[in-house]
């Protein structure tokens, strides 16, 4: 059976959240007919008793998030009054305890849900929480970015794949202009990566700093922040503030809609 659009992006990011965070297990699940969330993805181990189990909305930890569409984080799965627990028999299966859950929305409508999972009843800490927000946000843009390329009233999938690989391109350029020590071959690579631009430049009166495009150039690309920082040698709270600062100037609410933004006005490809 083929995988769905969103199945290779969720897989990929329950990896990241392990090895990011340390939790034993991370799993997803996706939105069904119905607006059922069916639970079908899942990193580190398992004895399988959440394999293909479905989650009404409002119930359970999932439930609750996609019926309020924000994170939320439970210490204790089976004793927190927050939520029902209508799933309490496969949660206990699987030795889970402490349970942190952020939903992917596109379009204003939730299509899957992230987990990450102790089998303690130690706090979710921020790390985990803001690991599973920005992982879950990098998903959306993963998901927005698949339906240009197939949607019949945007660009054609080749000159989709194309802008992809420009874009991929000019962060690697400015990515390596950063690392070298000549400063004209630094120049030189910085000029090439320019040139990717075409002849519209960004507007000066956005006053987007070289960094602030750094990062927009690699969210472009669907990387999360604990990614771009890695890639450019930053903080994940320093990415973090580059990404709020570059949103503020192009008037943006989400990422996604700051690098559209960042493209209409020319800073990117």
């Amino acid at each position: 059976m083929a995988q769905s659009p969103i199945a290779r992006p969720l897989i990929e990011t329950l990896h990241r959240v392990r090895r990011s965070t340390g939790v034993p297990l991370a799993f997803a699940g996706t939105i069904e007919s119905g607006a059922r969330l069916r639970l079908n993805h899942f990193a580190g181990n398992t004895v399988g008793a959440l394999d293909r189990v479905l989650i009404d909305v409002g119930h359970g930890l999932g439930g609750r998030v996609v019926e309020v569409g924000r994170p939320m984080v439970v210490d204790d799965y089976r004793r927190t009054s927050s939520i029902t627990h209508r799933y309490d028999a496969v949660i206990a299966s699987e030795g889970l305890r402490a349970m942190a859950a952020a939903p992917v929305v596109v379009d204003r409508k939730t299509v899957a849900v992230l987990y990450a999972a102790l089998r303690t009843a130690d706090p979710i800490g921020d790390r985990t929480k803001d690991c599973l927000a920005d992982e879950a946000r990098a998903v959306e843009q993963r998901i927005v970015a698949a339906r240009a390329v197939v949607s019949s009233d945007r660009l054609p999938s080749e000159a989709a794949v194309l802008r992809d690989r420009i874009c991929g391109a000019y962060a690697q350029l400015r990515t390596l202009a950063r690392t070298l020590d000549d400063p004209s071959t630094a120049a030189t690579i910085t000029q090439i990566s320019k040139s990717l631009l075409g002849d519209q430049q960004v507007h000066v009166e956005r006053d987007l700093t070289a960094r602030e495009i750094d990062v927009l150039a690699l969210a472009a690309l669907g990387h999360p922040n604990a990614q771009i920082g890695q890639l450019l040698g930053l903080q994940t709270e320093t990415v973090k503030g580059y990404m709020k600062d570059a949103m503020r100037k192009l008037h943006a609410h989400t990422r996604l809609e700051a690098v559209v933004r960042a493209r209409r006005l020319g800073a990117l490809p």
